[in-house]
Formats: C-alpha cells, structure tokens, sequence
C-alpha cells in the first residue's frame, strides 16, 4: 500500500508556534507508524515563501522577501529536525522546480478548459500606486461582523474576496483603497459542484474526515462553489506562462496547494524514484493541517485533481481546531504565543509531542497550560513511563549484574501487548491519536502495577526463580512500549532500545534476548514545578514588550 502524508505549508514570515505544531504533529505520528508497518511512504511539506505576508514583514523591516524566507526557512527546518519530524522531502516554493511545475499545472487546467480569463474589478491603492493582495485589505467580515482579511475570516472560516470587506483599507498605509478594473484568470471551481458532493458524502459515510472538515465543507457546497482567481498582481510569486501575462502571478491558494504535488516530483527526481505510486486509486492519502485550512485541502486541492484528471482525491483530512494559550486566544500580532526556538532550548522534544498530543484538539479547542505541560512530564512521562524504565533496568543492573534474565514471557503479558498494537494502530490509522496515546499509558499504567504486585526485591530473596520471571515480563513490557511509542515519542524510544539492545523496525511485539544491559541512564529529568511561575512571567513580560 501507498501512503501519502502531506502537512501543511507554513508562511516563512515569522517562527513557527504551539498552534502550528500541534496541527502539523499527526503527519509525523503517522508517518512512522507507516513506515514501521512497512508500507511505502512518502511524507512531505515545505515552507510557504512566495506568500503576501512575507512581502509585508519585507516591507517592514526594509530588506528583501527573499531575506525573511530564507531565515524562517531556516529556522523551521531547525525546529522540525530537533522535534524528530521525519520528512522524506521538506522543501520550499520559490525554488526553480516548484515554480516550473506548477506552471504545468496551470497550463494543463487552462489546457482542460478549466481556467478562463475574465475581467473583474479589484482594489487598488491610489497612495501605494498598486493594486492591493488580498492580504493587503483588511476589513470588516460581511457574515459575521469580525476583523477579517480580504481572503478569509479566522473568525467564522468563510472564504471572503476583498471587495466583500466592509469599512476596507491597505494594510500597507492605512487609507481606504478604490477600485479598478483589470483582467485575470479564473478557476471554474463551480463546475466540480458534484464531484465535491459526491467525495464529500464518500468522505461522511467512511468517517475519513474530522467532523469540521465535513461540516465545514457541507457549508460552502450548500451555498454552492463559485469560481475563484487563480491570478494576482503581486510582487513575488510564479509567473502566469501565457504570453502577454507574465508579469501577473498564480494565486497563492492554487500555487501553495499544489506544493504537494511539487514536494513529490522533487523527492523523485532527488532520490530517482518514480512518484506515480503515490498519485493512483489505491493511495491512501492523508492531509495535515488546521482547521482554517480545510478548505483548501477538502474543495480546491481536490478540485484541482479532479481538473487535471488525477486520482485519488485526499482519504483523509485531519483537521485539528485550535489550540489557546492559558485560556487565551493564540495570538502572533500581540506576542501571545510559545514560540517553538524557545520552547526547544528549555524542553525535551517528547514532552512537547507527548502533551500535543495527549491535549490534542482533535474535535474541539484545546489549552496549552504551563502548570498542566510541566505536571504531564512529571507525573506520566517521567513519573510513569520513565520510572517503571529506570526501576525495571536498575534492579536488573544491580540484581542480576545487568544481564536481562532469560524466560519465557507470561502469556497474559504477551497477548496485552499483541493487542496493544492492534488497538494503537487502528487508533493511528483512524487518526485518533489522542485515544492511541491513552492506550499505551494504560499499560503503562499496568506495568507499574505487576512490578509493584511482584515485589522483585522480596522475590530475589524468597523465591530468585519468580523474581526472574517478573524482570523478564518487565523487559518485555519496557521494550513494546518502546516500540509501540516509536511513532509518539521517537527519542525516548530509541533510548529505551539502546538500553535493552533491541533494535526492531516493525509494527509487531518485539523479543528480548537475555543479553547484557547498555548503560542505563533516565530518558527523562524532572522539571522544577519552580519554572511554571518563571514561564508564565515570561510570557507575560513577553506580552508587555509587544
């Protein structure tokens, strides 16, 4: 089996945060799981550089578009390795490759008569002398009364051109921009009405897609698709390939999305594989993201498919809500936030993927609390999972001069931990993450309790025999849970392996050889209940210096 797993682009405008991590985290949770299972895999995504929010910080700081998303293109590429996430291609889409293909996509839609030209009337700014992005023109949402900008509102997700906004103005000068007529090319996203419909009830009756995802999506079907600009008068982007255009840009919403598709041919060309596994029937086909870009991944990318006669259009789409910040609404504009180069320089990366996903909302918002993300790591992942590692291995160090005692495993042992992997793994493939998470700590849980029953420290006295059997059964809990937490927690695990020399690759119960230890070291420390107060000082202070 196939299975393409694509995140979703960040603007290279500014550092990552807690909100796009615990939206991009299920693409790396699945595609380790995946790739244990040995399917082929192919995981990508790439920094969103060509976009209107990096002209505007460009503006700003009076340096060159290029500047900002070289640096924030850095930097993410930084923050995603030290978290362990397991790209096959992370890429960029001002690159020569991306620009080239996604060219051919536009010419092969015009091709396919799915694009035609139209004049249409569009702001423009008489101070700037230009005519105005969408992102350029902020306003007021006609639906819902909220501030908005003139492609979408954050607020009530409605997909919104920037005449629509009422009481606009240039972001740029702050002056109320007109408008002039000029002529662009058009996506007939209209006439894949019942297509849409079609894969949207597919989508219902399977139970691929998040419950916002289907709402969402039922929403704009039912209030009919209408067919949207594919391209702009913007300063940097790709270049319209039709003679006497080309000084006009693709639209950011059909370029960025195809960026899928751009990632996959480059990984192909790079590592000279053939990609086309990944674009037919059989693909199962994941899409990460959150929940303001669901649109873009449940109705245009899949229209766009659909035009260029592709298949499959995405399986699954999974679409987190939002994440609040102590209660608070995320916020990048009045410094609300926990960056994510910060928050690595002080936290080890499971932590952060454990309470991401732990707290994730998958079906409703979620809060990121400093007291509730320091009382995790302690009580579960060190408290519970790395105490009974550390109690397990110390015993054996210190009883058995730390050479694993050799026994057959306890059956009732063995077949919890053959269905742990059953359980996790439909939890994972049905994108409950969350529910898969809580499974293993249930056995964890469990695995605490038969140490503490079994006493081994009497045992090694009353009855060596026994107390044999309990470390056997407890080595092989110890190193399941490793594997099983492989996709979740990638760091600990391997530690954990390392410790007890197994070096398994598959999604099946592994087996301990009695075999000497590795050095035995904590794979977690305790944070200092001290550093809640510090953090939220900080992020107040942080707030203030806005």
């Amino acid at each position: 089996m196939s299975i393409f797993i694509g995140g979703a682009w960040a603007y290279a405008n500014g550092s990552l945060h807690l909100g796009h991590l615990s939206s991009l985290l299920p693409g790396d949770i699945l595609a380790r799981y995946y790739r244990l299972k040995g399917e082929k895999v192919l995981y990508v995504s790439g920094s969103d550089c060509n976009g209107t929010p990096i002209t505007i910080k460009a503006k700003q700081e009076g340096v060159r578009p290029k500047d900002i998303a070289d640096r924030y293109h850095q930097e993410f590429v930084d923050c995603f390795t030290k978290l362990g996430f397991s790209y096959d291609t992370y890429t960029r889409t001002d690159t020569v490759h991306h620009h080239r293909i996604v060219q051919e996509i536009f010419l092969e839609l015009l091709e396919r008569g799915h694009i035609y030209k139209k004049e249409i009337e569009q702001t423009y700014c008489e101070f700037d002398q230009q005519f105005l992005p969408d992102r350029y023109v902020e306003g007021i949402c006609p639906n819902c009364g909220a501030n908005a900008r003139g492609d979408q509102c954050d607020h009530c997700s409605t997909v919104l051109e920037p005449l629509d906004l009422l009481d606009r103005k240039c972001k740029i000068c702050g002056n109320s921009p007109t408008t002039r007529f000029t002529e662009h090319f058009y996506f007939s996203l209209s006439s894949f009405q019942a297509v849409l419909e079609q894969y949207t009830q597919a989508a219902e009756e399977n139970h691929l897609w998040r419950e916002n995802a289907i709402s969402l999506t039922k929403r704009y079907l039912k209030e009919g698709l209408q067919d949207r600009a594919v391209s702009r008068d913007l300063p940097i982007g790709v270049s319209v390939p039709v003679a006497g255009y080309e000084e006009k840009k693709i639209y950011v919403w059909i370029e960025a999305v195809s960026g899928y598709y751009t990632a996959s041919k480059l990984w192909a060309k790079e590592n000279n594989q053939d990609d086309s596994a990944f674009w037919n029937a059989s693909t199962v086909s994941y899409y990460v993201h959150g929940k303001d870009n669901i649109p873009f991944h449940s109705i245009i990318w899949p229209g766009i498919l659909a035009g260029l006669g592709k298949e499959p259009l995405p399986t699954h789409i999974v679409s987190n809500e939002y994440l609040t910040l102590e209660r608070k609404k995320l916020s990048t504009s009045k410094n609300w936030a926990v960056w994510v180069p910060d928050l690595l320089e002080r936290y080890h990366p499971d932590s952060i993927r454990y309470f991401l996903t732990i707290n994730a909302p998958e079906n409703r918002d979620a809060d990121f609390s400093w007291k509730e993300f320091i009382h995790s790591h302690n009580s579960e992942l060190l408290g519970a999972y790395g105490n009974f590692v550390n109690r397990t291995l110390k015993f054996i160090e210190k009883s058995f001069d730390g050479v694993i005692p050799e026994k057959p495993i306890t059956t009732n042992i063995q077949e919890k931990v053959k269905q742990l992997y059953d359980e996790v793994g439909q939890c994972i493939e049905a994108t409950s993450f969350k529910l898969g998470l809580e499974k293993v700590f249930e056995l964890v849980r469990f695995s605490n309790k038969y140490f503490d029953e079994q006493k081994p420290w009497k045992q090694i006295k009353e009855d060596p025999e026994s107390c044999k059997q309990t470390l056997a059964d407890c080595v092989y809990l110890l190193a399941n849970l490793a594997q099983i937490l492989a996709p979740f927690l990638p760091f600990s695990s391997n530690k954990v392996k390392e410790m007890v020399n197994t070096q398994q690759t598959q999604w099946k119960p592994v087996k301990v050889q009695s075999q000497q230890l590795s050095k035995i070291e904590p794979i977690y420390e305790r944070i200092d209940l001290a550093r809640i107060e510090e953090e939220l000082e900080r992020l107040n202070q942080q707030k203030k210096s806005q």
